[in-house]
């Protein structure tokens, strides 16, 4: 309580009003152009859950571009997703804050909305046609509600030298991965795939077997709805993801106790990657986004640097999936104050100039269309529509995942086998 009401006390302090007054909007910059008085004085404060956010801070500069006398400020708050009603029912609430997909319809989030203003009011001129469709969360009564500012996915991380060091071509299709897995192999490299696989909740099963799963639910509303309603008939729709775990497991191309020595999902990852002799880490794009200012840690990588990419796992003989998600989303209070320049800093930072900005800082992928500007994503604009899945827009929800989370991390490790899995649909916790 004592460490609530001091975060409450710092936003207060930060959201101080000073008085709006000045001239008439003059500046214009590529994309976006001032609605209010350009010497407006004022404070605006954004609150969320990352320790620190260099990349928001650069997006306040430029906006300073515009509007010099605008002071905001970014808060991280402590144990962010049981305060966050707190401090929004605080008297110096803030303008901006974080919010995820999975609050929506859940009770304990019920009441952050009574707070929440609605994004998509044409008043506003928030530019939403900028944000791929995929990634806009409607709530029940078709209202957004929230607004995606990174998008995340699952896929691998290719150490491209190494491709072309050995003469293979970075692998499109499931033929094509057992193939190049297999000549790795073959030339001594002792596990051609890698990933995390200590613990279900960032295990490299998880993120091979989840978009297949998704894949398959979202061809039949049948199956997605036993599976959401976490009937055991559903567990059958697993198991050509499962197989596919297993049988990169047991093939050679994952080696687990390779895998076993990496300690954690995000910068131990990324490090053994960066030893310069895994072929291909599984990964999703959040463990990504560490990548570049990991680079300068790692002495391997330093002294020997490769080019690298993140790209969809081929684990069809079509390819692989895009699982579509957003990643951080932000909400505005619209109890705040100045909530006029508040929809102003929002309507400057929803253009597609700005949200790739942001993106490229923080090294996360973009909502947006364009996502060919950072080199690492690129491969992921080659996905054809048909294999571009939203699982929120789908339906997928929280508990579905969480069966597939533990049914491919206990068949991966060998602790059950894909009948077990199947037949303990609803049960995993």
């Amino acid at each position: 309580m004592k460490k609530m009401i001091g975060m409450v006390a710092a936003i207060s302090v930060l959201a101080s009003l000073s008085a709006c007054t000045g001239k008439a909007p003059e500046e214009t910059t590529e994309g976006f152009s001032p609605k209010l008085k350009t010497d407006t004085a004022c404070d605006i404060t954004v609150v969320g859950s990352y320790d620190n956010f260099e990349a928001l801070e650069a997006e306040f500069d430029r906006f300073n571009e515009i509007y010099p006398n605008v002071h905001l400020s970014y808060v991280k708050l402590d144990d962010y997703n049981n305060i966050l009603d707190t401090v929004l029912e605080g008297d110096d609430s803030p303008n901006i804050f974080f919010s995820f997909t999975w609050m929506m319809g859940n009770e304990k989030y019920d009441h952050v909305f009574t707070h929440t203003e609605e994004l998509s009011d044409p008043a506003l001129g928030l530019d939403m046609d900028c944000i791929r469709p995929g990634l806009i969360n409607h709530d029940a009564e078709g209202n957004v509600m929230m607004v995606p500012i990174f998008s995340r996915s699952y896929g691998m991380l290719v150490n491209k030298d190494l491709f072309e060091k050995e003469g293979l071509s970075v692998p499109a299709t499931r033929t094509e991965l057992m193939t190049v897995c297999e000549e790795f192999h073959n030339k001594g490299y002792e596990s051609p795939m890698m990933g995390y696989s200590l613990d279900s909740s960032g295990c490299f099963m998880y993120t091979l077997a989840y978009p297949m799963f998704v894949a398959t639910l979202a061809e039949d509303p049948e199956a997605l709805a036993l599976a959401n309603d976490l009937d055991p008939a559903a567990g059958e729709y697993m198991r050509p993801a499962l197989e596919s775990v297993e049988q990169l497991i047991e093939s050679g191309c994952i080696d687990l106790n390779e895998c076993d020595k990496i300690e954690d999902n995000y910068t131990e990852v990324i490090l053994r990657f960066f030893e310069g002799d895994v072929p291909m880490m599984i990964c999703a794009g959040d463990t990504v986004s560490g990548t570049r200012k990991r680079e300068s840690q790692s002495e391997a990588f330093i002294n020997s640097p490769f080019e690298y990419i993140f790209v969809p796992i081929p684990l069809t003989d079509e390819g692989g999936y895009f699982i579509d998600s957003p990643s951080v989303e932000f909400s505005v209070n619209k109890e705040c104050d100045n909530l006029d320049m508040t929809n102003e800093f929002m309507r400057f930072l929803i253009t597609d100039s700005e949200l790739n900005e942001l993106a490229s800082v923080k090294r996360l992928i973009t909502p947006t269309a364009d996502m060919s500007f950072d080199s690492v994503y690129a491969p992921f604009s080659q996905v054809p529509s048909e294999r571009t899945i939203s699982p929120e827009v789908v339906g997928i929800t929280d508990p579905l995942t969480v069966q597939i989370k533990m049914a491919s991390f206990q068949v991966g490790k060998g602790d059950i086998t894909i009948d077990d899995a199947v037949a303990m649909y609803g049960t995993f916790e």
